[in-house]
């Protein structure tokens, strides 16, 4: 009798138990204390607050957790929790859409092609599904530049300049790198600022000027705004991590997700302009002035030869439909 009651009572315990909270790793691929990193802590203290504490995430900068490819495959199968980071292109091509070089060509033209609704978004939310990866949000980051360790008297031309870049491993930044007329070599991020530091490469191409002050300050004696491309990061949630919220810690998660994707896509442009004038300020960085004329001429000469071919990697006919739309949110 004595066992029966005991049992009675621990199984009312446990049913009346709440559910334990969940810790989510969050993974991003700057340094702490640069802006993503305060953006996502506000973030992740919003939904803790949000969800009661039944959702926590714990923040890992600095690619703690693995350079951005290795940790998207270990999102995909389940082994990290979430990220806010560009998209790796190793397990699909077609991720190159979201760094197609000279696509939009403001602000206004970046909102309506990788926001909320936009054609590249829309794609990205739907290659990363296939990939077990549920996308929260989209981050905003600046359009590319590119930094160098060493002075360009070409700067403004996309004639062979004899520079050596650092450039990611996706086709699309090495192409863009040529047809600029740098030498490009791709190296994964991690390794770029040893790269760029011992003179291995002279400088790097594929980030912006919030990229370079918060990971390449001691090597970027030059910057050039050049809007290689539009620098857009993605906040990723495993499937597998997304299964063990209950409904309520779900719709809270992606409520402060669209909250915060919405105040960085009122800051962005100013903090673009705001690292700019950090890195000429603050280090001495020669920040070279280009023409509209100048950035035409490259946009140009990269859409026609860079375009062409990217195309043909992740799929011509698929690749021009989503161009086309993301142009015709633009005209």
């Amino acid at each position: 009798m004595k066992a029966k009651l005991l049992a009675t009572a621990l199984a009312a315990l446990v049913t009346a138990s709440p559910a334990l909270a969940e810790t989510f790793k969050m993974s991003h691929v700057r340094p702490q204390g640069a802006t993503i990193d305060v953006e996502l802590r506000a973030f992740a203290d919003a939904v803790e607050k949000a969800t009661d504490g039944d959702v926590k995430i714990q923040i890992f900068p600095a690619s703690a957790l693995g350079d951005y490819t290795t940790v998207q495959e270990r999102i995909s199968v389940g082994a990290i929790d979430m990220a806010t980071q560009p998209a790796g292109t190793a397990a699909d091509r077609r991720m190159q859409i979201a760094s197609f070089p000279y696509l939009a060509g403001n602000w206004d033209e970046a909102q309506a092609i990788y926001g909320p609704g936009g054609a590249v978004r829309e794609t990205m939310v739907d290659l990363f599904q296939e990939q077990n990866i549920t996308v929260l949000a989209a981050y905003p980051v600046y359009f590319g530049g590119i930094s160098l360790n060493v002075d360009n008297p070409k700067a403004g031309s996309t004639e062979p300049n004899g520079i050596k870049v650092r450039v990611p491993g996706i086709k699309s930044f090495q192409l863009t790198g040529e047809a600029l007329g740098y030498i490009p070599s791709p190296i994964p991020f991690a390794e770029a600022f040893t790269a760029v530091q011992t003179g291995v490469v002279d400088g790097v191409i594929g980030s912006g000027a919030e990229g370079y002050y918060a990971s390449f300050r001691d090597v970027t004696k030059t910057y050039i705004p050049a809007n290689t491309h539009f620098e857009v990061w993605f906040m990723m949630l495993s499937n597998d991590s997304l299964s063990e919220l209950s409904d309520e810690s779900l719709a809270a998660l992606k409520k402060e997700a669209e909250a915060f994707e919405a105040t960085r896509w009122e800051v962005a442009e100013a903090d673009q302009g705001r690292n700019e004038k950090r890195l000429a300020d603050e280090l001495g960085t020669t920040l070279v002035t280009l023409t509209d004329d100048q950035i035409a001429a490259m946009a140009a000469k990269v859409r026609a030869e860079v375009w062409p071919v990217v195309l043909e990697d992740v799929g011509a006919e698929w690749g021009q439909a989503i161009l086309d739309r993301a142009q015709s949110a633009t005209n």
